[in-house]
């Protein structure tokens, strides 16, 4: 009985420190520095309802952004956005409820990435749909904007086949969370306060 008062407060301050699932300190992901300027203008890349779980977590980060899920690439100059949030994951539904055909949407994508990289923009990707939001729809929209990116951040399950290694190679600092909730803490280191 004396040794298990000793140890459970061991065992859970080891808990708290190394984890069950916790969030990885920020040193153990491949971002070192914060590089993106505020305000942000956040949207989505095949109009899954991603968008909005990241706009909570940047509202939780209380980051400077505003969040338009269909700008288009003529919009970005009468922004002050800085930085582009994307969230990527095709969603047949979400595609018709915005009007848009997945041609459209892609087409809307490569017009909105090569402005703001015209612009100076620094761009920030995000899949979180894991292995759900993947497939032929969702692959389309991330193999033309995750070479964009400065930085990615994904789910892990997203990631099983190593699509987004690939496209991230060496160029691009890629971050794989092992949950949604986990994304907030880089995805807020990212940006210079």
């Amino acid at each position: 009985m004396k040794n298990a008062r000793r140890t459970i407060p061991i065992l859970l301050a080891f808990m708290l420190l190394f984890g069950t699932g916790a969030i990885l300190p920020l040193a153990a992901y491949n971002l070192k520095a914060a590089f993106a300027p505020q305000p942000a203008l956040l949207t989505s890349i095949g109009q899954s309802a991603d968008v909005e779980m990241v706009k909570t977590l940047m509202t939780r980060a209380k980051l400077n952004f505003t969040m338009d899920p269909l700008v288009k690439a003529q919009a970005l100059a009468g922004t002050n956005a800085k930085t582009l949030v994307i969230v990527i994951g095709g969603s047949s539904k979400g595609l018709g409820a915005a009007g848009i055909s997945a041609d459209a949407e892609l087409e809307r994508t490569k017009a909105l990435l090569t402005e703001a990289k015209k612009r100076g923009m620094k761009i920030i990707g995000l899949h979180i749909g894991g292995e759900a939001r993947r497939g032929e729809l969702s692959d389309r929209f991330i193999n033309e904007a995750v070479p964009s990116c400065d930085y990615f951040i994904v789910v892990e399950e997203g990631n099983k086949d190593g699509l987004f290694t690939k496209l991230c190679g060496n160029k691009i600092p890629l971050d794989i969370v092992q949950k949604i909730s986990q994304i907030g803490e880089p995805l807020a280191a990212a940006f210079l306060k």
